[in-house]
């Protein structure tokens, strides 16, 4: 497996990372015993960054992930865990919270929950614009100071906060959605993060299974799949983003991959410094991500993937109205729609 460091003072993990969100929210349905076979499989091909969140059904990711984790040693996984997304019972949001006493509590369950005495990187899901962010990155620093954290991530943060946040405490890296169709990180934010040494962890690098060259218009979503109601996934613009699609698969066919190894390739290839993440919930798909890393994209691939989806073809927000308001990401001039 080929690895890389989490920006300057992260760890070394390997180049691509597990996403585990989907094994237990928002995109429906997921079968418990694929789940946990998928993260086998993907500790056996070498992955060591397993990307999850306190708030991903409610505590069931994180104890879904101490599950599949018995019996492996925990030096083998980087555990990167987001926080501060408040849920209800019946799993509606209702804001985020980074007071100090609020982050200390969050790690308190998570560590429980994953079984586990330290946790890799931490990191707030998003800001809270109650609390200035030097005051929650401060309260993960106390953690680190204590040992229960290792290194400390941010998620959906503007370039402004990346170098607020990194004047605290070192940064190992931003998480954040960076694809084919959505590359507005390029304008201020990679260069900051580039600047301060902070790597950065690209979710949604098929932006959610628009780009895996899986999806079609006749496709059934099912309840609790939260990409109904994504700006991309529907009307005129699913329309849209899926002719990029066709496009990015005649590429695709010319170097004998498919579409969803061309769109990992392309997010391998924009730097040593980006991590992406991979949101697998079964086997074989895990098994096709990896082949992404079998070949390389040279100067003509490029150019024939940078023609086929042009920077800003994609056609709606990456989310829906309420959700873009919480990214401050989206703020001070950032645009990484």
């Amino acid at each position: 497996m080929i690895t890389r460091s989490l920006g300057a003072t992260g760890p070394q993990v390997s180049a691509l990372g597990l996403g585990c969100m989907g094994m237990s929210d928002l995109y429906g349905h997921a079968d418990e015993a694929e789940s946990i076979a998928t993260i086998h499989a993907a500790l056996d091909a070498g992955i060591t960054l397993l990307d999850t969140g306190d708030f991903y059904g409610m505590g069931h990711n994180e104890l879904l992930l101490r599950e599949a984790l018995q019996g492996r040693k925990r030096e083998q996984c980087v555990l990167s865990v987001k926080f501060g997304a408040l849920r209800d019972p019946a799993g509606g949001w209702m804001g985020f919270d980074g007071r100090p006493a609020a982050v200390k509590s969050f790690l308190a369950y998570t560590l429980r929950r994953l079984g586990t005495d330290y946790i890799d990187i931490y990191r707030p899901a998003r800001t809270d614009p109650t609390v200035p962010i030097e005051d929650t990155i401060g309260a993960i620093a106390d953690m680190v100071q204590a040992g229960y954290v290792r290194h400390i991530g941010l998620s959906e943060m503007s370039a402004d906060t990346v170098r607020r946040a990194s004047a605290v405490h070192a940064i190992a890296d931003l998480q954040i959605e960076y694809s084919l169709i959505s590359r507005g990180i390029e304008a201020e934010i990679l260069p900051t993060c580039r600047k301060l040494g902070v790597g950065i962890t690209a979710y949604g690098v098929l932006s959610r299974g628009l780009l895996s060259g899986h999806w079609s218009k006749e496709r059934a979503v099912g309840s609790g799949d939260f990409r109904t109601h994504l700006p991309r996934f529907s009307g005129d613009n699913l329309d849209q983003n899926l002719a990029l699609v066709e496009a990015l698969r005649a590429v695709a066919q010319q170097k004998g991959a498919t579409v969803a190894q061309v769109a990992i390739g392309w997010a391998l290839s924009r730097g040593d410094d980006i991590v992406p993440l991979v949101g697998a919930r079964h086997r074989d798909r895990l098994t096709e991500a990896l082949g992404a890393l079998d070949f390389d994209l040279g100067a003509d691939d490029l150019e024939q993937i940078e023609r086929a989806i042009p920077h800003g073809a994609a056609a709606g927000d990456r989310y829906d109205a309420m959700q873009m308001a919480h990214l401050d990401s989206e703020r001070a001039g950032d645009t990484s729609r």
